[in-house]
């Protein structure tokens, strides 16, 4: 695997793939390169204008590609079922799903329309929905895959199932890696989920490593001494960090290789996996707990009023 490229990416002719958060960073490289094997690639967003500019810069870098923007408001259960049914109308089978979109670390608590943690509902809730509701279609494909957007943060990160909403305290960066443990514990009890069913679905996660991105760029956000501390220290990282294009790969390996198992982990294999070609990536501990994570699934059934087929 040392090596893999956009290059090494298997002709995806004839499939569909849903990227969320494809209008920038990783999302839209993973579209991108999608977009260039030959894949019908939906890009999913919130914002109509960054969308519409999403498309433009595919379109131009690829011309004839495949690729249509639809729009996705992770924070909103109202939009996820929307734009489910809108695919599930369209009858079409779904090769690839890829969980990419998210928010990192606002520095105050907010809430969605559905009264929800922003993070909590836009990094982990939503897609947990949206996988439920598209599960149907991924169901039709031969070979389909889901693969879900972790962080290097969930080595530090504690689901806690009493406050999932950060109601008793917020800390910004407690909350993001939450959702982000929380994220690549949904990947791995959907395999179980999957093998035990007979749904024929891999579920999968990959991690960016460090990537110079808007996500990163912009935060942590905190207040006090990490704040001011993360100001002066994001001079001398973001430098080092790659850019969101080599940052992606162990996406696209997830979602492309042949090597890539469902149950798997992939993310960078150089500095500590925050950059360097894809491989497996280290487990983190808490995210083996299949009791946590099976408690964790029927609490997000419960709160996003789906069930899995």
């Amino acid at each position: 695997m040392t090596g893999w490229t956009t290059a090494d990416i298997p002709s995806q002719s004839g499939r569909l793939a849903v990227v969320t958060g494809a209008t920038g960073g990783i999302g839209f490289e993973t579209a991108c390169a999608l977009a260039a094997a030959g894949a019908e690639v939906v890009l999913a967003g919130r914002n109509d204008s960054k969308g519409a500019d999403a498309l433009a810069r595919l379109r131009a870098a690829h011309p004839g590609a495949a690729a249509r923007f639809a729009r996705l408001d992770l924070a909103s259960l109202t939009s996820v079922a929307a734009f489910a049914e809108t695919l599930r109308a369209a009858g079409r089978g779904i090769d690839l799903l890829v969980n990419n979109a998210g928010v990192m670390a606002p520095p105050a608590r907010q809430l969605t329309a559905d009264g929800f943690e922003l993070q909590f509902a836009t990094n982990y809730l939503g897609h947990f929905a949206l996988t439920a509701r598209l599960l149907p279609l991924l169901r039709r494909v031969a070979g389909a895959r889901v693969v879900t957007l972790s962080s290097m943060a969930a080595h530090v990160g504690l689901i806690d199932l009493a406050n999932l909403q950060s109601e008793r305290a917020y800390r910004p960066f407690h909350a993001y890696s939450m959702t982000k443990l929380a994220m690549l514990m949904l990947a791995l009890e959907f395999q179980r989920r999957s093998v035990a069913a007979g749904w024929g679905v891999d579920g999968m996660a990959a991690h960016p490593g460090w990537a110079r991105t808007d996500i990163i760029s912009n935060g942590p956000a905190s207040s006090g001494l990490r704040a001011a501390l993360w100001r002066i220290a994001k001079r001398f990282l973001l430098p080092l960090s790659p850019p969101a294009g080599p940052a992606a790969l162990p996406v696209l390996f997830a979602a492309t290789s042949p090597d890539a198992r469902g149950g798997g982990y992939y993310g960078p294999t150089r500095l500590f996996e925050i950059m360097g070609p894809p491989g497996a990536a280290k487990m983190p501990a808490r995210a083996l707990d299949a009791a946590v994570a099976a408690r964790l699934w029927e609490t997000s059934e419960r709160l996003a009023g789906v069930r899995f087929a």
